[in-house]
């Protein structure tokens, strides 16, 4: 291996790098999940929903790429290994959705806040790793498995562009590059985002980090000495592993998913600066706080049944357009409006008043 580094530290280095460029991207492009959603529903803007698919569609392509060159296998992603539970996948997602309209914020974007010394961020990184540890190998653990195994649908196939090949010959990476064409087609048919050079760039950008992810699991996969997952970018199992590697470097060592929270503290940080925005931030109300906690909670437990948050599933997943994605997508999306609905609105009866 180049320079003789470990291969986990050189996971390490391309989740760093990759993180990096999503970091600045939430604070320098104004990337947020949550945020395009309540512009959506609320602003009536689909500039950040444009952006947020502009980047799945660039990772596709570039995955795409990758797949036709022989670099990148996704069958042996972890998104195609496990298997495949859509009612684990719309349930975790609404769950996940709503947990993310309680606390304002999915991981990612608690990370990118944090960076930014918003200390009621670190509350939710804190919760939700605990939590997604807790669901994936903790006391919740058997139930999860138990419920994965009585849900799944009995199929080798764990993709459209896959499914395309068996029923109509096309090869995986010309499936995958014309699904992601089109969604990058999409996100790019509007004025809005057109004459917004800094949004194109910034969704372009998360899209490259996610193809980066991919690309570097799978060469140290392929030339490695150790046995390591090909994956890209997520935010939920990866703050747990970050936690353990903290506590004890021998419980938890260096990863891809470690290097990735470490490079979206550290570009959030960069990005916080060059705007002038970096401030301390705490919460003052009680209520407040309650409400992220419980938020943060159910996305940790949520992410972990659906197999990915905004990014992991809404991106990461979504590049190699797996059965998943698009059902966590919609159950995220769908479990966020009735949050932000509760929050904003409430659901207080009219009674007949006008």
């Amino acid at each position: 291996m180049p320079f003789a580094l470990a291969d986990a530290t050189l996971l390490a280095l391309f989740g760093l790098s990759g993180g990096v460029i999503l970091g600045l991207a939430a604070r320098l492009g104004r990337f947020c999940t949550l945020g395009a959603i309540e512009d959506m529903l609320y602003q009536n803007s689909t500039l950040r929903l444009r952006m947020w698919g502009l980047a799945i569609g660039v990772a596709g392509l570039g995955a795409a790429l990758l797949m036709a060159f022989g670099a990148l296998d996704p069958a042996l992603s972890i998104y195609h290994r496990a298997p495949w539970s859509p009612v684990m996948a719309i349930a975790g997602g609404l769950i996940f959705g709503y947990g993310m309209a309680l606390a304002g914020n999915c991981g990612f974007g608690a990370l990118a806040r944090f960076g930014g010394g918003d200390l009621r961020s670190f509350v939710i990184v804190l919760v939700m790793g605990i939590s997604a540890y807790i669901t994936l190998s903790g006391p919740l653990a058997a139930l999860r498995t138990t419920l994965m195994s009585l849900s799944a649908v009995p199929t080798g196939l764990r993709s459209y562009p896959q499914l395309f090949d068996v029923l109509l010959g096309l090869p995986v990476p010309f499936g995958n590059a014309l699904l992601s064409g089109a969604i990058t087609l999409w996100a790019i048919s509007n004025r809005a985002i057109l004459t917004n050079p800094q949004s194109l760039f910034w969704g372009a950008a998360v899209g490259l980090a996610i193809t980066s992810g991919w690309a570097g699991t799978a060469w140290i996969a392929a030339n490695g000495f150790s046995s390591f997952p090909v994956q890209s970018h997520a935010f939920t199992a990866p703050l747990g592993e970050t936690l353990l590697f903290l506590m004890t470097s021998s419980g938890g060592g260096l990863s891809f998913g470690v290097g990735s929270v470490f490079g979206v503290l550290l570009g959030a940080f960069i990005g916080s600066l060059i705007k002038g925005h970096f401030r301390w931030e705490a919460c003052e109300d009680p209520r407040e706080l309650k409400r992220q906690v419980l938020g943060a909670a159910m996305m940790g437990a949520g992410a972990v049944m659906a197999m990915g948050c905004t990014i992991g599933q809404g991106v990461s997943a979504f590049s190699l357009m797996t059965f998943n994605a698009p059902l966590v997508f919609a159950a995220i999306f769908a479990g966020a409006a009735f949050g932000l609905h509760q929050l904003i609105t409430g659901f207080a009866p009219n009674f007949g008043r006008d």
